[in-house]
């Protein structure tokens, strides 16, 4: 494949977010002359959101690095069998394989792995305690940001959580993975051995769960090299 070509990015955010976090990889990358498209994907299911991904897809004139974090690692591994994606990109994010989910990948956590502050279920969806986000899941951002994502949290579906995968793109498309070092949410050892069962090409950065917003260089500097890569 022409690396020339592949100039089209598509960015996909995880649980109890929007697309809106993605504004300065956004910047950074289109600065650079990249198309970036953001999917705006509502968390309800993962088919769902698989199917949003897919039509924003559908609309690009040819190769797109997909790029995911936390939970939209999961919408990627499957999303990332369209024809259009040339390689996959997880940011502090869930790589589920065959058959696996958020739920059976968070089922069993590490000891001594931090609890997110998960509040028990409503009508099928989750939050995270607002008085706990910013320490959980935006602990480099300033209080002032983490109170606004936390006043602003859309809610998660279960139906998301408990999606399977049917066919997992990383294993059979080329995969980058940034893990962020001081994650709260999804323990940096988990990262690790995803990222290693993946066979991705992996970095590490000295951030917390929300490090698409806080390390926005570091996100779009491995976008960077997957383009060049691919």
């Amino acid at each position: 494949m022409d690396t020339e070509l592949v100039k089209n990015v598509v960015l996909v955010h995880g649980g109890f977010v929007d697309g809106s976090g993605w504004r300065e990889v956004y910047r950074l990358l289109t600065d650079d002359g990249f198309r970036v498209s953001v999917v705006q994907h509502p968390t309800l299911s993962l088919a769902g959101d698989v199917a949003v991904t897919e039509r924003v897809l559908d609309t690009l004139d040819g190769p797109a690095i997909l790029v995911g974090h936390s939970y939209g690692g999961a919408v990627i591994t499957e999303a990332g069998n369209h024809e259009r994606v040339a390689g996959l990109v997880y940011i502090a994010a869930f790589a589920p394989d065959k058959g696996e989910s958020v739920n059976t990948l968070i089922a069993d956590p590490a000891p001594g792995a931090p609890v997110p502050p998960v509040l028990p279920p409503v009508d099928g969806f989750l939050f995270l305690d607002r008085d706990k986000f910013h320490a959980s899941f935006a602990a480099d951002l300033p209080v002032a940001e983490a109170e606004f994502m936390a006043d602003s949290q859309v809610p998660w579906g279960l139906d998301a959580l408990s999606g399977a995968i049917g066919k997992p793109a990383w294993r059979h498309k080329p995969s980058w993975y940034l893990v962020a070092t001081d994650d709260r949410m999804i323990p940096p050892p988990a990262q690790r051995a995803m990222a290693r069962r993946a066979g991705s090409t992996v970095t590490g950065t000295d951030a917390g769960h929300a490090v698409y917003v806080s390390r926005p260089d570091a996100v779009a500097d491995l976008v960077r090299q997957a383009a060049a890569d691919v």
